[in-house]
């Protein structure tokens, strides 16, 4: 049997992509299950139950960054929020009136800045909510955002 040069490239680039082929292939996400609970609730207080929480206070320990008090477009509202709370654990953001009212959540690890900003969609004028969790207790800070173009619907 003859080997020609074709051959031996085929059957060496096959090999080759074979073994790089299998460490890539897909696994399974290590991410957590989500709170069904809490992006499922419908009022400030169910979201903070579903969280973990019992009740919560008003604080004036969570500063609003740039987020505007007029969205001209309420299909891209930005809002940025920092809490100045010790020992932040966790950041929400909450839109009283969109269909799912708990728009983000995000869990801040030991050492980091406690600081966010997305942005989301919001069908109408509606109190905005940066709930914080700090030291096992929630903290609420609440904004009007006024929309004069909507974004959800």
């Amino acid at each position: 049997m003859t080997l020609r040069r074709r051959d031996v490239l085929k059957a060496g680039g096959a090999a080759t992509l074979a073994a790089i082929a299998g460490p890539l292939r897909p696994r399974a996400a290590g991410a957590q299950g989500w709170n069904q609970a809490a992006f499922g609730g419908k009022t400030l207080d169910e979201i903070i139950r579903a969280l973990g929480g019992s009740g919560h206070a008003v604080t004036r320990d969570v500063s609003w960054g740039a987020t505007p008090e007029i969205a001209e477009n309420g299909a891209a509202v930005q809002v940025s929020v920092a809490s100045t709370i010790p020992r932040t654990e966790a950041i929400g953001i909450v839109i009283e009136k969109n269909p799912g009212p708990l728009a983000a959540y995000f869990e801040i690890p030991d050492g980091t800045e406690p600081s966010v900003v997305t942005r989301f969609k919001m069908a109408q004028t509606s109190n905005v909510h940066a709930v914080v969790k700090a030291r096992g207790t929630y903290f609420v800070a609440t904004r009007e955002i006024r929309v004069t173009f909507g974004g959800c619907g």
